[in-house]
């Protein structure tokens, strides 16, 4: 009788305990993260900018029902994160979620505002089955409004709202002045980096004049790829442009190739001295790395032609990046004939190594022949770290503290125009973007960019910790079970036991 009513008391302080915390988590809401970037925390950057609101923001979250787990996921993933900025904000966020698929208004409802379906598969029945999926979403405040037109499956979500919730709210957009007159590539070429860049900046082409200073009104100037000379007039107004205290990014060619002539030769504007004088070198040298992309290469046998990809060392595959937010989350830029970059000037320059070639790479003096038959072997690759991209700070030019970043391939951006356009690495976007936010902005939101795992490749994995995993996944749950089992076991023979006592009721 005594154990029965024991039973009752504790069922009934069960049901309390969820009750209260039922209460608490209306009023609280607390999620523990445990992911490598944490992913799931709100950053700081993003806490000041709704915390900052002047008026409510509205979700309108356009989100499709029935859909595979992984898809599902990104439904869940995105209405937590909605959760926790409508309780950081105060109730200054408002959503709602909207299935367009119930409904043939709100599906045209929902395309009008800009987002538009994705074909994805799904299983019915056994069968394998076409759906229209809608994942995205509007963000308005007052008359003004932002889309997010579709929300990719693992992608930086935090990054995607805060940047749309800052872009409406704020007024006058910083400048940043892409240089052109000497051979740099139009802003119409870089169309990714232009696409990321215009949400929170206004991205306007300067051509410096010989007798006007052109530059005072940009917060950052890039320099990308220019191909002609310099007059000394132009670095003069670069060097004033520093001594105002103002930032630059630079990706440079010193050296390039010529897929037609098998040819590498080096490239001369006049930045190099430039720069030399600051005591920045970018040697005349390809870099040259294992860790590398491929090449199409045509071959000849018997009456046909096929053509087969090559390792090309020339194009190296980048993936040792410094702890430095321009370059935080990034996992592999793809670049085109880089150069090593070395440092001798005083200390009153700060120099980071941002991007570094891997553990086995080296460097070939220019100009050379592009031997695409060669044998690569170990001994072509006897150095590691070798710099590639590099930030700079301090007094660059005059008494001023600036800050210039610089990447020795001017077309790791460079999509091309028209038929030779082509999709960049995510990361080479990524690596841009990031720099010049990291020298034109201070809220922080450059790190959120590439919150977000985004590339665990297997392949690079030693064959040993393959191993180690396969067998772990494998009996881990089996060894789990068997100790459940065995503590059952025990639960019950004492049970049995107890049972078996004396005055036992």
């Amino acid at each position: 009788m005594k154990s029965q009513k024991n039973i009752y008391v504790y069922f009934l302080l069960i049901i309390g305990v969820i009750i209260l915390i039922n209460i608490l988590s209306d009023k609280f809401f607390v999620r523990l993260d445990f992911t490598e970037d944490n992913r799931y925390t709100l950053s700081k950057a993003t806490k000041d900018i709704i915390k900052s609101l002047d008026e409510p923001i509205t979700v309108k979250a356009y989100f499709s029902e029935d859909v595979p787990p992984d898809v599902a996921k990104t439904k869940r993933d995105f209405k937590e994160l909605l959760v926790e900025f409508a309780s950081v904000s105060g109730g200054k966020v408002v959503y709602e979620f909207i299935n367009p698929n119930a409904d043939e208004q709100l599906e045209q409802q929902a395309m009008q505002a800009g987002i538009q379906p994705v074909i994805i598969n799904s299983r019915e029945k056994d069968q394998s089955v076409q759906k229209k999926a809608y994942l995205g979403a509007v963000i308005q405040k007052g008359e003004q409004s932002d889309i997010i037109p579709f929300m990719q499956p693992g992608a930086a979500m935090e990054y995607a709202l805060s940047s749309s919730i800052k872009k409406l709210s704020v007024s006058e957009k910083p400048v940043i002045g892409l240089l052109q007159g000497h051979g740099e590539p139009t802003i119409n070429s870089m169309q990714q980096v232009m696409s990321s860049l215009n949400i929170l900046y206004q991205v306007e082409p300067v051509t410096l004049s010989d007798t006007v200073n052109l530059l005072d009104k940009f917060n950052t100037v890039v320099i990308v790829a220019p191909k002609d000379s310099f007059p000394q007039s132009h670095l003069n107004q670069l060097d004033k442009y520093l001594t105002d205290g103002k930032n630059l990014f630079m990706a440079i060619n010193k050296v390039d190739g010529d897929f037609s002539t098998s040819m590498g030769n080096v490239v001369n504007t006049g930045l190099e001295g430039w720069l030399k004088n600051k005591g920045i070198t970018i040697e005349n040298n390809f870099v040259v790395d294992a860790n590398c992309a491929s090449v199409q290469v045509r071959q000849q046998q018997g009456g046909f032609s096929f053509a087969t990809n090559v390792n090309f060392p020339y194009l190296p595959i980048i993936s040792d990046f410094a702890e430095h937010p321009a370059t935080k989350g990034l996992e592999a830029v793809i670049l085109q004939f880089a150069s090593s970059i070395t440092f001798n000037g005083d200390t009153s320059i700060k120099f980071v190594a941002l991007a570094k070639s891997s553990k086995k790479s080296g460097t070939a003096s220019a100009p050379l022949y592009f031997n695409i038959q060669k044998q690569w072997t170990e001994n072509d690759f006897p150095l590691s770290g070798i710099p590639v991209a590099a930030l700079f700070e301090g007094k660059l030019s005059g008494n001023n503290s600036s800050k210039l970043i610089l990447v020795s391939d001017g077309n790791f951006p460079v999509n091309g125009e028209g038929q030779q356009a082509q999709q960049l690495q995510g990361d080479n976007v990524n690596l841009m973007v990031n720099a010049i936010d990291w020298l034109s902005d201070d809220t922080g939101l450059i790190e959120l960019r590439t919150k977000g795992v985004s590339s665990r490749p297997l392949d690079q994995i030693e064959d040993g910790t393959k191993a180690t995993l396969k067998w772990l996944n494998f009996l881990l749950p089996i060894l789990l079970i068997v100790v459940y089992g065995i503590f059952r076991m025990q639960m019950k023979r004492r049970i049995k036991i107890k049972r078996m006592e004396e005055g036992y009721v």
